[in-house]
Formats: structure tokens, C-alpha cells, sequence
């Protein structure tokens, strides 16, 4: 099966959701968006390169060291979502300097932060 031709990239106007997974722990570290090119790109050089409106093509960890090596590639049944087991380097997936994306828990009626912090982007990015 052609690796491109199964991912269903119509359904979204050109993008497909991204989920990066830690290979070795199973947690969900981020979820992003990809276009043929960034998926494209993504297998061409073993590491993840998403797709954002404000950014366009990024190569996840350009900026702040924090790259994503991938281990496996699998898309779900619909080839609308792809699925990246990877391999974080660096400790931190989200781009506010936490481990991951999902540091938010709810607590009662509001929300905990229970992240943990891995670098200052103050420091990091220069915007």
C-alpha cells in the first residue's frame, strides 16, 4: 500500500489530525496537524515535521532542541488521523516548555495544572 495514497488528506482541507505518542511510556504528548508535505517529510528524515496556519511547515524542535524522533508510523481506519510513536528528545513536547501538551487536569469546576516544566520558552524562543 502506497504510504501517501492510504492518508485521506481530502476530509480536512488538506490536513490530517497528528498525535505524538511516547514510544517507550504510551503518554500523549501533543496533538498537531499534517499535510501531505509535512507528512511527507516525516518519513524522508525519521523525524516528525507538522503543518500549522501560523507556521506553515515546521520541524518539530527547530527552534527549542526538543525534536521527535520516530519509532512507528500507523494511521487509524479512515487514513484521516495519523498516529507517530515517538522518541522525545530534549524532555519537553509542549512548545510552553512542559513534557507535554496535556498538563491541564480538571479539578472540580476548574482546571490544576499538574505539568512539569522542563524549560523557560522565555529563554528558548526568540518572537
Amino acid at each position: 500500500m502506497d504510504l501517501l495514497g492510504a492518508v485521506d488528506f481530502g476530509k480536512g482541507g488538506g490536513l490530517v489530525v497528528a498525535i505524538a505518542q511516547d514510544a517507550a511510556t504510551g503518554e500523549i504528548l501533543m496533538v498537531a496537524h499534517m499535510n501531505e508535505q509535512a507528512l511527507r517529510r516525516t518519513i524522508e528524515t525519521g523525524e516528525a515535521v507538522y503543518w500549522s496556519r501560523s507556521r506553515g511547515l515546521w520541524h518539530k524542535g527547530e527552534e527549542s532542541g526538543n525534536t521527535q524522533r520516530v519509532v512507528e508510523l500507523r494511521i487509524d481506519c479512515d487514513g484521516d488521523a495519523v498516529l507517530l510513536k515517538v522518541e522525545q528528545r530534549g524532555g519537553a513536547a509542549c512548545h510552553t516548555g512542559k513534557r507535554h501538551c496535556f498538563f491541564r487536569r480538571r479539578d472540580g469546576a476548574g482546571w490544576t495544572d499538574d505539568g512539569v516544566q522542563v524549560f523557560d520558552p522565555e529563554k528558548v524562543y526568540q518572537r
